[in-house]
């Protein structure tokens, strides 16, 4: 794991190599000041000589300037070393997220994708800032003032050495629960990052069913109990203070008591000495301070960088092959006893023995109930999913020969759950095809018929989209991804239950356009509608991820009795509509 992290060290490394020399230096010169004070007491001070106060002042002072200097420069390159730590981890991440495939994306929920590159990255990077500086001045500091203080007295330190025995098995105490409670932390940060998430991508939901008071209590409980947490971790944590301060107390009076007797009684010891036995004897204790904040602040990075890692070690499911294949030769597609499941191994599949074949230019339409498998199904055309069993053809080459920018490309997929991004109508489009001039971003609206609503609009085709397309209606929004997708020129054209948020005389429209303008390109419609999709050339019935039937609608009408129910339904059961005049114009 740790090898892992380091890598993205990257181009920070020199700043991370110059913040310990930086502390090195420091504390190298305030270890110097003591050692110059006890001189100046017992040369200067002691004996009224102001030569030696101002000389040995003078190297004081000097010392405090260059470890001032040494302390500016460890913060300016550590600050540089874990921010940009940090940034290439947030880069690494997000990178190898839009490496992955449907199946990766389903073992990591949003919200704990989001906790990882904020919350998780911020405990890391400051981690690592602690271990450039602190982790380097703490035990550094510890060991010269050790070494010091046995120069000056080796009786008297002895001192330090059961305070420091005392106080670390205390920490060492501390720190082990601490780093317990801390873990469980970050199984609380994924439920209050979800509940924000779902709770504002959902707010218009939340306000129509007048929820408000339910989703802040819910909130208030993840938060609660996030607090509740850190509250019972930070309470070990504070028993640091106590725990120091009375061991410096105690080794304060100790020193002092047999320093005392060293001066008067003995003579072994000066009081200049004495009193650079007193600064460093801070200095060992503070430093074991340092070091056991150092142990709780790696707790709880630690549990974070495992998270990080996670996300940067996911092999994505879905790759190139060794040598792809670079052209599409048509949109013909076939399915060959193909079987799918979400989950390898599982025993549960989706979709069971499906041998369909597609010729190319073919509009087909796909309908069945809801969890029939008809979005698992097209979703396999495009190698969104692979197969379990079997194998999915387009242009007569297994879809896993292609190099997936290429088949990607050629098969234009608009989702059920589609999005529009922050930007402008124009921006939005060409993210079908990024080089797209204005007249064939217009066109390819013409056929989704979305240009016109953006003609009403004040800045047409400048129109600026909320995130998400919360400021243009679904059926807006839904137009706006077809014509996207036409950009492309796919060979093979997906619609998953797209036309569902338009009325059927628009729809009947969008597929009169087809029809006209991409008559080579083969077309699976996903629909609820019989009216959607009975003027397709064939027409598949999916039911529990099985083939039910597979023809034209006059044939399905004649043999397959659930279609001959979906069609009774809506055509006189008041569905979607109630007569023939309501159907935008098709023929029943």
């Amino acid at each position: 794991m740790i090898k892992k992290l380091a890598a993205y060290i990257g181009q920070y490394r020199r700043a991370a190599i110059l913040t310990p020399i930086c502390m090195i230096g420091e504390v190298f010169m305030e270890m110097l000041i003591p050692y110059i004070m006890a001189s100046l007491i017992d040369e200067g001070v002691s004996k009224g000589n102001l030569g030696m106060v101002a000389l040995y002042g003078g190297l004081m002072l000097a010392c405090a300037f260059v470890s001032l200097g040494f302390g500016v420069g460890g913060g300016k390159f550590g600050a540089e070393a874990s921010a940009g730590f940090a940034a290439n981890l947030r880069s690494g991440m997000y990178r190898s997220v839009q490496r992955f495939s449907f199946s990766n994306i389903d073992k990591f929920s949003t919200a704990g994708l989001v906790t990882r590159m904020t919350t998780d990255v911020t405990n890391v990077q400051n981690a690592f800032q602690m271990i450039l500086r602190i982790a380097v001045r703490a035990p550094l500091t510890l060991i010269t003032a050790m070494v010091m203080c046995f120069l000056k007295s080796a009786e008297l330190s002895s001192v330090f050495l059961i305070a420091v025995a005392v106080l670390s098995v205390c920490l060492g105490l501390i720190v082990r629960v601490a780093m317990k409670r801390f873990s469980e932390v970050f199984t609380r940060y994924d439920a209050v990052n979800a509940s924000v998430q779902e709770n504002v991508s959902a707010i218009r939901v939340v306000k129509a069913f007048v929820r408000e008071d339910y989703e802040n209590e819910k909130f208030s409980k993840a938060a609660k109990a996030l607090y509740s947490l850190f509250v019972r971790a930070e309470k070990v944590v504070t028993l640091n203070s106590p725990v120091m301060m009375t061991t410096i107390y105690v080794t304060i009076i100790m020193l002092s008591w047999l320093g005392a007797q060293a001066i008067v009684t003995d003579g072994t010891l000066t009081t200049g000495d004495l009193t650079s036995l007193f600064s460093y004897v801070m200095s060992v204790l503070m430093s074991l301070m340092m070091l056991s904040m150092i142990f709780v602040m790696l707790t709880l990075s630690a549990a974070g960088a495992r998270r990080i890692v996670e996300v940067l070690d996911e092999v994505p499911g879905i790759q190139n092959p060794a040598e792809p294949v670079t052209e599409v030769k048509d949109g013909a597609v076939d399915f060959n006893h193909v079987t799918f499941a979400y989950k390898q191994g599982s025993g549960e599949a989706t979709l069971r023995d499906i041998d369909i074949h597609i010729r190319s230019g073919e509009t087909i339409g796909i309908i069945g109930g809801t969890g029939s498998g008809k979005s698992s199904l097209v979703s396999l055309i495009s190698r969104l999913y692979d197969v379990t069993e079997g194998s999915v053809c387009v242009g007569g080459r297994d879809v896993r020969d292609y190099d997936l920018t290429v088949l990607r490309d050629n098969v234009s997929v608009v989702l059920q759950k589609n999005l529009l991004f922050s930007g402008s109508i124009l921006e939005n489009l060409r993210w079908g095809k990024p080089d797209a001039t204005l007249e064939e971003c217009r066109a390819a609206c013409a056929a989704a018929c979305a240009d016109e609503f953006i003609d009403r609009m004040p800045d047409g085709y400048e129109t600026r989209i909320e995130q998400g397309g919360n400021n243009v209606s679904g059926g807006q929004k839904q137009r706006l991804c077809i014509a996207r997708a036409l950009l492309k020129s796919p060979k093979v054209l997906i619609l998953d239950d797209s036309t569902s948020a338009v009325d059927t005389a628009t729809d009947a429209k969008i597929r009169k356009a087809f029809r006209e303008v991409i008559p080579g390109t083969t077309k699976l419609i996903i629909a609820q509608r019989i009216t959607s999709v009975q003027d397709a050339d064939r027409i598949l019935v999916l039911d529990n991820g099985m083939v039910n039937g597979f023809g034209t609608h006059e044939e399905l009408l004649r043999t397959n009795t659930i279609y001959q129910e979906i069609y009774e339904t809506q055509t006189k059961g008041g569905g979607d509509f109630d007569r023939p005049e309501q159907m935008g114009g098709d023929q029943v």
